[in-house]
């Protein structure tokens, strides 16, 4: 079995589909609201934004995931996401990455 991060559009659809096969938990029930009350993007959206933003060497695949997830629109919050990954950008690189979610929001 393999492990990958994934996004909250993911999370949203993927538990949509399985209510729509048997009862979720509440917890199961809470996340999938949570997903799409935040998630505004659709799955395909959200990989290409993983996508792109992984072509940016300093960026991982849990921070490009998270950057899919919290869609920054300014460099605080792209400082904000990767400050606890100890990751800095420099002005455009991060300018780059406001490109990339703009394009899909």
């Amino acid at each position: 079995m393999s492990e990958r991060y994934i996004t909250l559009a993911e999370v949203r659809d993927l538990l949509t589909a399985e209510n729509e096969q048997r009862e979720l938990l509440s917890v199961q029930r809470a996340a999938m609201e949570h997903a799409r009350a935040v998630s505004p993007i659709t799955v395909e959206q959200a990989e290409a934004i993983v996508r792109e933003v992984s072509e940016i060497p300093e960026i991982t695949a849990p921070v490009a995931a998270k950057i899919a997830d919290i869609l920054p629109q300014y460099p605080e919050d792209i400082r904000a996401i990767l400050s606890k990954e100890r990751i800095s950008l420099d002005a455009a690189k991060t300018e780059s990455v406001i490109e990339i979610v703009a394009k899909y929001l």
